[in-house]
């Protein structure tokens, strides 16, 4: 056995050993990495090599996007807007039967879309939504449900940071504004979808139906909500038209939402030191992943694994469809004990080569592996949605799998329809002119 062959098994054994040991996602990739390397030394400069790779694994414009838009999503939870957002869905739904986990769904759908992420969707939606949902007579555990699955959307809906880590980690094949505008159409359809079951629930369980708001009520909350749905139009709008970068797009977020919480007076200059360490923290875990997780694609890359696994798929598996069903497996497993941004830097290269050859454009399949990481993180053991989604709510992580099964196997539903419809992800790419 070869020692190539030995650091790849080295790798894997440590790798998914520390993960079971609960050694954080990061240090796991780190340190699997680092022995691997050790075992290869004389085929490499040095050990000095998985520093290298860690640092120029960050020095990408693209990603100073990342910590502006994790500011501004900061910002717009702490600024007010969520409960303005609520009080819109609610004018426009409450009134169908059900009506109050529509709001849940729809006001995730928009938190999510304007702040970019899904834990900021589920814990400002969440925090708000469930003693609300439980007044009229729904089960916490439903609230959580709804709410841990309809917050994926915002990671479809751009502006989405997920969407600017596949842009680096696809080699520039995939736009930040073609991946952007591909998000809409699935990220509403899986909010559509979700609102879909939520009505069976409610007409077999025979929920109550909220007042039906009027004309004016409905443009009254509207016109307070207007300025935080008003940041969407700007920041994708200004991406697609090619007035400014993602990068620029986000410092625009975080100066737009931020004379928006002064100026609703939800915030003061004195919150803004503590909003600043927040995201300074979150924006540290989140570099740190991606040094790591570039370290180990660069390190698969040199062991010539994606070639490995792309003539494996593609020799043992003949019908292109089957291949996709198979990726789609696999990330289906990898997204319930990895976290979203190393699994797309380390699997992207892996995969996307043996789609691209299969005829799968690179933007259709970032939403793809985007979708099916977003599964991931609505499951245990990892979960890291789930288990905001259930402390938010109160309830625990037992108490909500069970009724949150029948919510993931509706997102499965949608993945598939994704995947093997490419029209949903690419019609708008190519109606911009993006592809």
């Amino acid at each position: 056995m070869s020692i190539e062959v030995i650091s790849i098994i080295v790798l894997f054994i440590s790798f998914f050993g520390l993960l079971l040991l609960k050694v954080p996602v990061a240090y796991s990739i780190g340190i699997a990495t680092t022995l691997s390397l050790l075992l290869n030394i004389e085929n490499l400069p040095g050990i000095t090599t998985i520093a290298q790779r860690m640092t120029t694994g960050i020095d990408s414009f693209a990603l100073l996007a990342i910590p502006f838009f994790v500011l501004a999503g900061e910002i717009m939870k702490r600024g007010g807007i969520a409960n303005r957002l609520i009080n819109f869905a609610k004018s426009l739904v409450s009134s169908l039967p059900g009506g109050l986990a529509y709001v849940n769904v729809l006001a995730s759908m928009l938190f999510g879309a304007i702040s970019g992420s899904a834990l900021a969707a589920a814990s400002a939606i969440g925090s708000i939504m469930t003693d609300r949902m439980e007044n009229e007579g729904y089960p916490r555990t439903l609230s959580a449900s709804v709410n841990i699955t309809a917050s994926t959307t915002g990671l479809l809906i751009p502006p989405s940071n997920i969407l600017i880590v596949y842009a680096l980690a696809s080699g520039g094949t995939a736009s930040v504004a073609a991946l952007f505008i591909a998000g809409y159409l699935p990220g509403i359809l899986l909010g559509l979808a979700i609102m879909g079951y939520v009505a069976y629930i409610a007409i077999t369980k025979n929920y109550s139906k909220g007042k039906r708001a009027t004309l004016k009520e409905i443009w009254q909350f509207f016109r307070k909500a207007f300025f935080s749905l008003l940041l969407l139009v700007i920041v994708v709008g200004g991406i697609v038209a090619g007035v400014f970068t993602a990068t620029e797009a986000s410092v625009i977020a975080v100066l737009y939402a931020a004379i928006l919480a002064l100026v609703y007076g939800d915030m003061t200059m004195k919150d803004f030191p503590e909003i600043l360490l927040t995201s300074a923290k979150t924006t540290a875990v989140v570099m740190f992943l991606i040094c790591t997780s570039m370290a180990m694609s660069w390190l698969f890359s040199f062991e010539g694994i994606p070639e490995m696994i792309s003539r494996f798929l593609l020799d043992s598996l003949n019908n292109k469809f089957a291949i996709f069903l198979a990726i789609n497996l696999i990330l289906l497993v990898i997204g319930t004990f990895m976290d979203m941004t190393p699994a797309v830097l380390i699997f992207t290269p892996i995969f996307l080569p043996v789609v691209t050859t299969l005829g799968m454009d690179p933007v259709h399949f970032g939403i793809v592996i985007v979708l099916n990481l977003c599964i991931g993180i609505c499951t245990p053991p990892v979960g890291t949605l789930l288990f905001v989604g259930s402390g938010v709510a109160k309830v625990s992580v037992t108490q909500v799998i069970r009724p949150l099964l029948p919510f993931l196997a509706i997102m499965v539903a949608v993945l598939m329809l994704i995947s093997f419809i490419p029209e949903i992800s690419m019609f708008l790419p190519r109606l911009f002119g993006l592809k």
